[in-house]
């Protein structure tokens, strides 16, 4: 394995990501496209760092990433829980009303 498929996998997993950002409108599929394109970001920062510089600082920072990314989805699945629950809107041009 080099580092050119592990980038080549990171940019697959952030334009599926993107894709399914863009193209669904249902909050929680919106949330999984975003999923998808943090997990692409953090596959080829971790291939960047393991072959241009094996030093432990950079495996340490993709595990605080991991850490993060998953607390911010949580709490974004909650306030979408929230949301559905107040006044039953599950998709995102509904929820659009909120703003006001």
């Amino acid at each position: 394995m080099n580092l050119e498929l592990f980038l080549l996998l990171g940019s697959g997993l952030l334009a599926i990501g993107l894709y399914g950002a863009l193209s669904q409108q249902s909050v929680v599929m919106l949330m999984m496209g975003l999923e998808l394109m943090f997990n692409g970001l953090i596959v080829a920062a971790a291939a960047f760092w393991y072959y241009v510089a094996p030093v432990a600082e950079g495996q340490v920072l993709i595990v605080v990433l991991m850490v993060v990314m998953a607390v911010e989805m949580a709490v974004g699945f909650a306030v979408v829980t929230a949301i559905f629950r107040a006044r039953d809107v599950d998709m995102t041009d509904m929820a659009a009303d909120l703003r006001e």
